[in-house]
């Protein structure tokens, strides 16, 4: 299966395929994190949406005042393996979700 593209656009997105791969260096927030050194940063999942799977997202976060989570020591979504990780974890996000609608129709 072929990721899309042509060799120069790869390197250009940091060989990720261009539907996994999104970067807008002119938002007011960018960077929301540290850059990591080799410049790579992704922007497609700008909210992430592990958020809701509380402690079991994977990624490095705390939990501060109020029980919310704080996210900002973690890249995992922004990170050249961030998009796989992230669909892999969908089937868990979809079961919150699933329960939350049950939840709503009782």
């Amino acid at each position: 299966m072929s990721t899309g593209g042509s060799e120069t656009e790869q390197r250009e997105n940091y060989g990720q395929p261009h539907f996994a791969y999104f970067q807008n260096s002119r938002c007011e927030y960018f960077p929301c994190h540290k850059l990591p050194e080799n410049g790579f940063f992704n922007c497609l999942f700008c909210y992430c949406p592990l958020y809701a799977l509380g402690d079991k997202c994977g990624g490095n976060f705390k939990f501060i005042a109020g029980g919310v989570k704080d996210c900002s020591a973690c890249g995992l979504p922004h990170s050249e393996a961030g998009y796989a990780y992230i669909t892999r974890k969908y089937p868990e996000i979809m079961e919150i979700a699933k329960q939350n609608s049950n939840a709503n129709e009782e």
